[in-house]
């Protein structure tokens, strides 16, 4: 049966904890951005534009590359934000 109401929109942004090292884990809020990404899902991008991520409907993570040398990131957990 399809959702009358429609595909529910994703949030418009996510918190995203880092796993970190002696401190914890490291915070960094994203926004939407209006691209998708390779999967398909939104991307975000934090207020710097040095972390973006696509993030599916089931907060599943995929960190993107923004410039040379940045290694693949695993591990990283989306907690939506009002």
């Amino acid at each position: 049966m399809v959702n009358p109401a429609g595909p529910e929109e994703p949030p418009d942004r996510y918190e995203l904890a880092f796993p970190g090292g002696e401190a914890g884990a490291d915070l960094v809020e994203v926004s939407r951005i209006g691209r998708t990404g390779p999967g398909g899902h939104p991307v975000y991008e934090d207020a710097t534009g040095i972390v973006q991520a696509e993030i599916s409907d089931q907060a599943e993570v995929r960190i993107l590359a923004t410039g040379g040398g940045q290694e693949a990131v695993s591990g990283v957990v989306a907690r939506p934000l009002a």
